[in-house]
C-alpha cells in the first residue's frame, strides 16, 4: 500500500493563485487535503476579489478563521518580507512555498524574438526568475531545524524553441539555473529547492500566449502517452515534491507533460 501524504501541522505559503485555472490553486487543493496550513497572496488590490473568492472554497465548511491573504509584489523584496512577516506572526513557521509566478509584456509573446524590448527581457526575467529568490530565501529563517521545501512551476521551452512562446522560454531558463543554485546554497539548512516542468495546461495566462493551441494539439499527438496532461496530476507532482516523501530531492526539475520531452520526432 502506497504510503499517504500527511502535512498535518505544516505551514505552506503560495504565491500565484490567480483564479481557479491557476496550476498553484491545483497544488493548494492537493495541500489542504493533505493537512496542511496555508496562506496566500495578491499581486494588487484590483487582483484581490478573484483570488478571495478562489480560495473561499477551501474554508468555507472547515475552518475557524479566514485564510491568511497578503498583498505581494513578489519583485519587491519588502513586500516578500512583509508576506513572511505576516505568516510569521500567525502561524510562528514555514514549511513549504509554492512558486507560481510567471509574466510577460504581450507585445514581446509571438512575433519576432529578436524584436523584444530591453525593458519586455527585463520584466519577464524579474518577474518570472528572480522572484523565486526572496520568496525562498526569506521563508528560510522560518522554516524549522528539520528544513522545508519550495517548488516552482516551469516549462519546456527552457531548452527548447516553442514559437510564440519567446522570451518566456529565456526566463524559465533563467528560472531553473535558480532553483539549481538555490538548492545548492540551502541543501546545507535542509531546505530542497525543485521546480515542476508542466505541459501546457489551459490556464488564464497560458491562453494569451500566440499559438497555444496548436502547443496543445502536439503535446496530445506526439507525447509519448498521446495526451494531454490535467491540473490535478501537475499538483500531484508537487505535493510529493514538498513532502516528506521526496527527501531525497533537490534542485531537480520533474517533467509532467505525458512523455513529450522524451520523443524525437
Amino acid at each position: 500500500m502506497p504510503k499517504a501524504i500527511d502535512l498535518t501541522g505544516k505551514v505552506a505559503v503560495v504565491f500565484g493563485v490567480a483564479n481557479q485555472r491557476s496550476i498553484a490553486w491545483a497544488i493548494s487543493q492537493q495541500l489542504h487535503a493533505a493537512g496542511a496550513e496555508l496562506a496566500f497572496t495578491y499581486l494588487n488590490e484590483r487582483l484581490k476579489e478573484p483570488v478571495e473568492k478562489t480560495i473561499s472554497a477551501l474554508w468555507s465548511a472547515q475552518s475557524a478563521h479566514a485564510p491568511l491573504l497578503v498583498e505581494c509584489d513578489a519583485t519587491d523584496e519588502a513586500a516578500v518580507q512583509r508576506v513572511y512577516d505576516r505568516v510569521g506572526e500567525r502561524y510562528g513557521r514555514v514549511d513549504i512555498v509554492v512558486h507560481s509566478i510567471a509574466y510577460a509584456e504581450r507585445d514581446d509573446l509571438g512575433g519576432s524574438f529578436a524584436k523584444t524590448t530591453q525593458q519586455g527581457f527585463r520584466t519577464a526575467l524579474e518577474t518570472s526568475a528572480y522572484t523565486l529568490m526572496p520568496v525562498v530565501s526569506k521563508a528560510v529563517p522560518l522554516m524549522p531545524d528539520s528544513g522545508g521545501a519550495a517548488v516552482t512551476l516551469t516549462f519546456d521551452a527552457s531548452s527548447r524553441v516553442f514559437p510564440g512562446y519567446n522570451i518566456m522560454g529565456t526566463a524559465k531558463a533563467a528560472l531553473e539555473n535558480v532553483v539549481r543554485q538555490l538548492a545548492a546554497e540551502y541543501g546545507p539548512r535542509k531546505v530542497r529547492v525543485n521546480a515542476v516542468s508542466a505541459g501546457p495546461l489551459p490556464t488564464l495566462a497560458a491562453r494569451s500566449i500566440p499559438g497555444f493551441t496548436e502547443m496543445r494539439h502536439a503535446y496530445e499527438t506526439r507525447s509519448a502517452m498521446r495526451r494531454n496532461v490535467s491540473h490535478e496530476e501537475v499538483a500531484n507532482a508537487a505535493l510529493f515534491l514538498l513532502s516528506d516523501m521526496a527527501t531525497g530531492i533537490t534542485g531537480a526539475v520533474i517533467p509532467v507533460d505525458a512523455g513529450y520531452s522524451i520523443m524525437g520526432l
